[in-house]
């Protein structure tokens, strides 16, 4: 999933030549690692009336998505993450609700992607270099699900955050819908990447759309006005935030670009 943050260290190789690799994950292939897990809960509020969007949203946003992404496995996904579009008031809730769907579109190829599509990646995604990381024997760590999961270690920290061992079993985020959408929940509410804090944190505190790509893909994306391929991918996140607001009805975020 992205890049390491203690001394930046970049590992592009592989680029596809038309499209930057996401930190976070994409289906083309990704950069390097991500920071250390700090999971981060963001405004204090009450998650008792979390937002749900209607399938005939869902369908809206996603027409040709995978057979493999149903709305009923993110709904229960998302019950079992209370804080996410569940924090501060109904128009917050709503706004999260369509940074969270538009950034994982993009990662996702729109939910077209279930596993990366770059076959000759998927053994490019083992990091070994910090005390007590290693990969199972056998296994892969390339992108998976709606945030495109990836790297040994990311797996492992999100597997015991959800109970599972996705370390020994990375490709059950490809075979079970749910938990799919629970590692891209996950993924949202509590790691940092490239930014302090995380992209559900970075929202609900007023950072904006924009701050959840920093969070997500910061490195590659943000900050670099000059370079035309990034400013067409931020245009692409962009694009289908902006397509979310409108199917659930909410004005974006003052905040779009990073």
């Amino acid at each position: 999933m992205g890049f390491k943050f203690k001394g930046i260290t970049l590992a592009l190789g592989g680029l596809v030549s038309a499209l930057l690799l996401q930190a976070c994950g994409s289906p083309w292939g990704q950069g390097e690692a991500e920071a250390e897990a700090k999971p981060q809960s963001g405004a204090e509020s009450s998650h008792s009336a979390q937002f749900h969007l209607s399938e005939a949203q869902f369908d809206q946003l996603f027409p040709q998505r995978l057979a493999f992404y149903r709305y009923e496995e993110f709904i229960a996904a998302q019950r079992s993450m209370p804080g996410f579009a569940g924090t501060g008031s109904e128009l917050l809730r709503r706004q999260e609700m369509a940074a969270f769907l538009a950034q994982i579109g993009h990662e996702s190829d729109e939910l077209k992607a279930q596993r990366e599509y770059r076959v000759e990646n998927h053994d490019k995604y083992c990091r070994e270099q910090e005390p007590g990381e290693r990969c199972a024997p056998g296994q892969q760590y390339y992108g998976r699900g709606p945030i495109q999961l990836s790297w040994n270690y990311q797996y492992k920290k999100a597997g015991e955050a959800l109970g599972l061992d996705l370390w020994a079993d990375p490709d059950r985020v490809a075979r079970d819908a749910k938990v799919a959408w629970q590692t891209a929940l996950w993924y949202w509410m509590t790691q940092p990447g490239p930014n302090i804090r995380s992209a559900h944190a970075a929202f609900v505190n007023g950072g904006g759309f924009g701050e959840t790509t920093r969070s997500i893909n910061g490195v590659l994306e943000c900050d670099k006005p000059a370079d035309a391929n990034v400013q067409r991918l931020l245009q692409r996140r962009i694009d289908l935030y902006l397509r979310a607001s409108a199917v659930l009805g909410v004005p974006p975020s003052e905040s779009l670009r990073c």
